[in-house]
Order: C-alpha cells, then sequence, then structure tokens
C-alpha cells in the first residue's frame, strides 16, 4: 500500500536515528545526577581547559569520566538534531512537520544550554537547574519519539486503512482526551519524582500520585487495546510492562534508598545507583511510550473525523442533487399556445 507519492523513508530513518542517539545523553546524565558527578568540572564547554574533543576521556574515571560523557552525548545529540532538521527540511512535503523539526534543534540546544549554565554562572550552581534540566529532557525525548511516528510510513497509510475499517476499530472521542489527561498525569509523576531526585522534596506526593497515574496508564492501556485498530496495540501492551517494571523499580530504590525492615540502606551502593538510574530511565521510557500511543490515537481521531466530514459532505450533495432531480419532475410543462 503506497502511504504517499511524496513520502520519503529517509525522513523515518533521521527520527529513529536521532531518538536512539538521545538515549546516549540521557543514560549518561542519569547516572551523573545519581553519582553526584554534575559539577565534576569547573569549566563549561570546556573540561578542565580541554576542548570538547581533545579531553582525554577514555583515560579519565568516577565523575569526571560520567560528566564528560554526558557532554558528548549532548554534543552528540545536537549533531543528529542537525542532521534531522536537514533532512525533514527538503524531503518532508508537510510544513508543520519541517517546522518541528526546527523544534527539535532548539530544543536540544536550549537542554545544552541550561546544562551549561550551571556550571558557569555561580548564581545558578545549583540542583534546581539540574531539576529544570532533567525534566524538560523528557519533553525532548517525548517529541524525538512522537517524530518516529510522524514521519513514517504507517502515519500517511493509516488514511486509507481508516477508510475500510469498521466504526469499531476507531478510538472515540473519550479515548482520544483520556490518552492526553493520561500523559500529562504521567508527566506530573515524573516531575514530582524529579524534585525527589533533585530536591528531596515531594517524597509523600510523589508516591501518592504514582497510585493515580498507575490507574490513568492502566484504563487507557486496556480501552486503547480494545479499540481493535492494530495501531494501538503495541504501545498499548508496553505501557503496561513499562508501568510494571517502574513500579518493581521504584520499590527497589526506596529499599536500597531508605532500608526496609532489618535491611539497611548504603549510601552509594552498587545497587542503590543501579535501581536509582534505572527507575528514572524507565520512567521517561514510560513517558515516550504513552506520547507515542497519544500521538496515534489523535492522528487517528483526525483521520475518522475528516471521513465523516467528508461522508457528510457527499450525503449533502447527493440530497440536494435529487432535490433538484426532483424540483424538474414537477416543474409544469407549458404549451406552445400558453396554456399550462
Amino acid at each position: 500500500m503506497s502511504a504517499s507519492p511524496n513520502y520519503s523513508r529517509w525522513t523515518h530513518v533521521a527520527a529513529i536515528c536521532t531518538a536512539v542517539t538521545a538515549l546516549a545523553p540521557i543514560i549518561l546524565g542519569a547516572q551523573t545526577t545519581t553519582t553526584n558527578a554534575g559539577m565534576a568540572f569547573p569549566d563549561w564547554p570546556t573540561s578542565d581547559g580541554h576542548g570538547m574533543l581533545t579531553y582525554p576521556w577514555l583515560s579519565s574515571t568516577g565523575a569526571k569520566f560520567l560528566e564528560h560523557g554526558h557532554r558528548l552525548g549532548g554534543a552528540l545529540i545536537g549533531f543528529a538534531s542537525v542532521i534531522l532538521m536537514i533532512v525533514l527540511h527538503w524531503l518532508d512535503d508537510r510544513r508543520w512537520v519541517r517546522r518541528l523539526g526546527y523544534v527539535v534543534l532548539l530544543a536540544v540546544i536550549g537542554q545544552g544550554l541550561l546544562g551549561g549554565l550551571r556550571v558557569v554562572r555561580d548564581a545558578l550552581n545549583s540542583r534546581g537547574l539540574a531539576f529544570v534540566h532533567g525534566s524538560t529532557a523528557a519533553l525532548v525525548f517525548a517529541l524525538m519519539c512522537s517524530l518516529t511516528v510522524i514521519t513514517s510510513r504507517r502515519w500517511r497509510a493509516v488514511e486509507l486503512e481508516t477508510s475500510t475499517d469498521s466504526a469499531t476499530s476507531l478510538p472515540g472521542p473519550f479515548v482520544a482526551w483520556f490518552a492526553a489527561g493520561t500523559w500529562v498525569a504521567v508527566y506530573v509523576q515524573y516531575v514530582l519524582g524529579g524534585l525527589v531526585r533533585h530536591q528531596g522534596q515531594a517524597l509523600i506526593e510523589h508516591l501518592i500520585f504514582a497510585f493515580v497515574a498507575g490507574l490513568f496508564v492502566i484504563v487507557l492501556a486496556v480501552t486503547a487495546a480494545a479499540s481493535g485498530h492494530t495501531w494501538l496495540r503495541g504501545p498499548s501492551l508496553l505501557a503496561g510492562v513499562a508501568l510494571l517494571l517502574q513500579l518493581g523499580l521504584g520499590a527497589g530504590a526506596w529499599i536500597t534508598k531508605f532500608g526496609f525492615n532489618d535491611r539497611v540502606a548504603v549510601a552509594g551502593s552498587t545497587e542503590q545507583i543501579a535501581f536509582r538510574t534505572l527507575h528514572v530511565l524507565n520512567g521517561m521510557a514510560l513517558f515516550a511510550t504513552l506520547s507515542v500511543l497519544t500521538v496515534r490515537v489523535f492522528r487517528l481521531r483526525w483521520v475518522a473525523r475528516q471521513s465523516s466530514a467528508s461522508a457528510g459532505t457527499g450525503l449533502s450533495t447527493s440530497v440536494r442533487e435529487l432535490d433538484a432531480a426532483a424540483a424538474v419532475r414537477s416543474t409544469p410543462v407549458v404549451a406552445k399556445g400558453g396554456a399550462a
């Protein structure tokens, strides 16, 4: 099935490569925060006076290895974002998608500046800026993952598929708006987790809201999967798995951070670093999965509304044609002499 005569698979490849590349600074950044290595260098964008590519990274250890690795990952995703923007500009025929490419690049630049300002300005040398840096990183990654959906062949082909699907296979308005609400709820939970992680605040709120956000995810996953549309089954199942894993990692992070019964938490232990890092990474993965699911739901809803509008217009035209024909038939024929 051909999606569009103007479709280019290279836009999809570029979007996927960008999202995958973003995992490098995300993973290293999570480890950097967990081990308190964010201020390993007093300078930026240099590292101990060395340039980004001249610093002896592979021979470094500990905090400096993690922090400079995070910086290298940031430079790499910046390069990938430039390539993505160029590919979208030249190969994608949709103006709004090309603009999203610019947004991704600007967002990545903004993330780099947020990380750098924490170092070069003493007034901003705090965990508060690190908290903002980490919270916005989830939004940027979610946007990148959404672009992989928007640039896919299935995005365009779904218009043709929807025209042949039954009405029961399409998500209703409730699913669309509930997906948006779930997306917001999970992001709020992610931000609360960031407050716990960076500021040592909102621990009780984070624990309580975990049940709220978790319930939202379960209802959305079940409802979207039950709609019957194959495009929604994958992210629905993945969201459910990520939720269960997140709850398990959260429990592990709690035990290794605060202890449980006779178990004593050891600060900086390998298991503590692993659980805390994986908990934040899986939380971002869950949020990105819900972003993909929400984008797909709204795409199907938009296509369904367009199809309904087209069908309604065609029906209205047919009715008008029938009315005109009936009017012609009912018009009296006037004889040549003028008598009816």
